[in-house]
């Protein structure tokens, strides 16, 4: 039987008698020695627009709530609460090594980050969502893993290959070896872009512009991140035995996913979210 290569929502025990819906991949889940998730905006206690299971600080709902809610993932993941590690995401193609220094405290003195490797047990990676693209990497001959944040910018910079060159330059890691998801995000149906986006993905991936983008006229395109980020993937080594892409569009699914598009910027934040087992 083949592994299942699309995310799979677990109702996951919490206990007190209540369960935390999570999106996970059987690819990674059956790997063996990695704990994840993508989350839903379902079995939290935010309120109003960040209805029920924000995870962002830093959007205006109240910080208990939020708290609340990591110590509910954290009982679902089976981690501990100040192992939570969080990128300072700003659209970059930037990627650091954390370690359990950074465990309890985020990142909070480096900005612009968007992409965490770890090789520590200790430390849980959290990377934040709303429509861009989660890139899950699990490095199963070292024991390492990467999450790396990829909205259209980070994707033509090709986020994925520089993430695996981080990971290659902290641990020896070599592609052939490693795991990869593509995680929940916007479909290329719901992702309309402008013509100077679609030319900048016309120019970098030379040779797939049919793939990833559809002219809609009047210089509007349909962009479609899944399978650009496939693109540099595997031709960043990664086999595609070893790759799991989403066909869970954040946009297509407000009443479970936050969307940025979708609410008009009136929202919580989704978390990809990724841990080592202890060897």
């Amino acid at each position: 039987m083949k592994t299942a290569k699309i995310p799979i929502l677990t109702n996951v025990p919490i206990g007190e008698g209540r369960e935390l819906p999570l999106l996970q991949f059987p690819l990674l889940t059956e790997c063996g020695i990695v704990k994840h998730c993508f989350t839903t905006r379902l079995g939290g206690v935010s309120e109003g627009i960040f209805e029920s299971f924000n995870l962002s600080f830093s959007r205006g709902d109240k910080r208990e709530f939020v708290e609340e809610n990591y110590h509910r993932l954290s009982k679902a993941l089976d981690v501990e609460y100040g192992s939570f590690v969080f990128s300072k995401q700003t659209h970059t193609t930037n990627v650091i090594r954390v370690g359990r220094k950074h465990a309890g405290n985020g990142i909070l003195h480096t900005q612009d980050v968007d992409g965490l490797v770890t090789d520590d047990p200790k430390v849980t990676l959290v990377t934040f969502y709303a429509d861009c693209v989660p890139l899950y990497f699990v490095d199963t001959a070292h024991h390492a893993i990467g999450l790396s944040h990829s909205g259209w910018r980070g994707t033509v910079g090709r986020m994925g290959r520089v993430t695996l060159e981080k990971m290659k330059q902290e641990f020896d890691t070599n592609p052939k070896d490693v795991l990869c998801a593509v995680g929940p995000s916007i479909c290329q149906n719901c992702y309309e872009v402008s013509e100077d986006v679609a030319a900048a993905f016309a120019d970098e991936f030379l040779g797939h512009e049919d793939e990833i983008l559809t002219s809609k006229g009047n210089g509007k395109y349909l962009l479609n991140l899944w399978k650009a980020n496939e693109i540099v993937l595997t031709e960043a080594g990664i086999q595609k035995k070893h790759l799991a892409v989403t066909n869970l569009c954040t946009c297509c699914n407000p009443g479970l996913l936050f969307s940025h598009r979708a609410s008009r910027g009136k929202r919580g934040n989704l978390a990809a979210v990724m841990a080592l087992k202890n060897k």
